[in-house]
């Protein structure tokens, strides 16, 4: 799987832009603030219809204009395939596949599967459980379209339930609907346990062997799956908190507040590692990302790396570099010294100059 090629018209800070990638590795490089994570956010919303900054549509439509487009041709199973994205201020986004407009976001799924790794993504060890339950959405979202409508119709219910303990304090008799928005939580709630303990089982045992390899059989490091209630008590906890829930107009238990556990030996890293065991951990999970992809779909993902390689030392760069040969991979950076230092296999190199970009020899 690869992308051949993206063109932009009014996105970010790109008016117009055509750039074709090699199926190989890609840099984008240039200073700061030029436009390269901008290709790179056109990419990621090419695969999963949503900004990976979480941006809404109109933040990314190029001042002054009302409308933006993006065209992306992927390459898949020998197939090539023509998304086009339109982003309106006040509409809804616009998809089309093949030039065919789809009615659901979901469908676009399966096309182009993304694994983005930014500088953030070092600190999801050690940041708040949000973060790690982002990474399990973004990641089964792209490979499971069910797993897609179960979370998008959870979230749904569970702001609804919501809003209506909110509503409950000034009307108390709007508590009798109550038992009807607990059902449909419990229900699709228990799929969602249930999917994301799946997931993490198959994730575990790659997470563990990358990172004994990076941390030269050093460490074993231990992932574990701490869903904040279990699929069989889902109901009783539920109805257990329900007074709680009335006090703080809020759902207190459910899988929207789901934690992810890595452990070297005893030691829980997220409180106790040293910054060193958090990042590699960190690397240890996108590469096993990669790989899982690879194992579900029976193909790589196209591997977008984001300012990264600034934030890891010279080893983990060289473990990093040196297990994505096989994997389509555009890469941001300020500059080529460690690609040229390292030796590293570079296909093509592009300069980003205030929104406009420009091919450079090797």
């Amino acid at each position: 799987m690869n992308i051949r090629s993206i063109e932009l018209k009014n996105f970010r800070n790109y008016e117009n832009l055509e750039i074709s990638f090699d199926e190989g590795t890609n840099i984008l490089f240039g200073d700061n603030a030029q436009g390269k994570t901008n290709i790179l956010e056109a990419a990621y919303m090419s695969g999963t219809t949503k900004s990976h900054k979480g941006s809404r549509d109109r933040e990314m439509i190029r001042f002054g204009e009302e409308e933006a487009h993006l065209k992306t041709v992927v390459v898949r199973g020998g197939r090539e395939y023509q998304i086009d994205m339109h982003l309106k201020k006040n509409r809804a986004k616009g998809i089309a596949i093949d030039k065919i407009p789809i009615k659901k976001a979901s469908e676009l799924f399966g096309i182009l599967n993304i694994v983005f790794f930014s500088p953030e993504d070092l600190n999801i060890i050690k940041n708040g459980p949000a973060e790690r339950r982002r990474f399990l959405d973004s990641e089964l979202c792209q490979l499971d379209r069910i797993y897609l409508a179960d979370l998008t119709n959870y979230n749904k219910i569970l702001a609804q339930r919501n809003k209506l303990l909110k509503d409950m304090i000034y009307r108390p008799s709007l508590s009798d609907t109550l038992p009807v928005w607990d059902m449909q939580l419990i229900e699709t709630g228990k799929k969602i346990i249930r999917r994301r303990k799946q997931f993490v089982d198959e994730l575990r045992e790659i997470v563990s062997d990358i990172h004994y390899r990076i941390s030269g059989g050093k460490e074993e490091l231990f992932l574990k799956y701490e869903p904040n209630i279990d699929d069989i008590f889902f109901e009783d906890e539920l109805s257990r908190a329900k007074e709680k829930d009335k006090k703080l107009c809020q759902t207190s238990v459910g899988p929207h507040r789901d934690d992810l556990l890595f452990s070297i030996g005893d030691v829980d890293i997220r409180k106790y590692g040293s910054q060193g065991q958090q990042r590699t951990s960190a690397l240890s999970l996108k590469l096993s990302e990669i790989e899982l992809v690879r194992k579900s779909i029976s193909d790589t993902p196209v591997l977008l790396l984001d300012d990264v390689l600034s934030e890891l030392d010279s080893s983990r760069q060289n473990y990093l570099l040196n297990n994505i040969s096989d994997t389509q991979t555009i890469i941001t950076c300020t500059g080529l010294d460690e690609f040229v230092r390292n030796r590293f296999t570079v296909n093509r190199v592009f300069e980003v100059i205030a929104g406009h970009v420009y091919e450079r020899s090797i």
